[in-house]
């Protein structure tokens, strides 16, 4: 197991990003969501191959919450599938610190 993990979703728009990642942190889910700008998708959907502009989020939790938290955003989320990752990764032992202790 990692010592945190970074959860990334993308979003409608900058507006959805901000409330959910907002949500999130106010909820002790996340110590820190990273909105991370508009990027453009190219996908395939329901049969035909779809583009459009989204916003990314990186949200900074324990791997304890990380299940936690990518469902509360998925269930916040105005997509009919979100796509919510869930990355483990080491941090230095400050950043490793503050993660714990800002969230529950």
């Amino acid at each position: 197991m990692s010592d945190i993990a970074l959860v990334y979703a993308t979003f409608a728009d900058e507006g959805e990003a901000e409330r959910i990642g907002q949500a999130m942190v106010e909820a002790r889910l996340t110590a820190c969501v990273n909105l991370l700008g508009p990027c453009r998708s190219i996908y395939r959907w329901k049969g035909a191959v779809e583009r459009g502009d989204e916003y990314r989020a990186l949200f900074k939790t324990t791997p304890e919450l990380a299940r936690e938290l990518a469902d509360a955003i998925a269930a916040a989320h105005s997509y009919d599938l979100p796509v919510i990752e869930i990355w483990p990764v080491a941090p230095g032992d400050a950043v490793l610190d503050w993660v714990r202790a800002e969230t529950r």
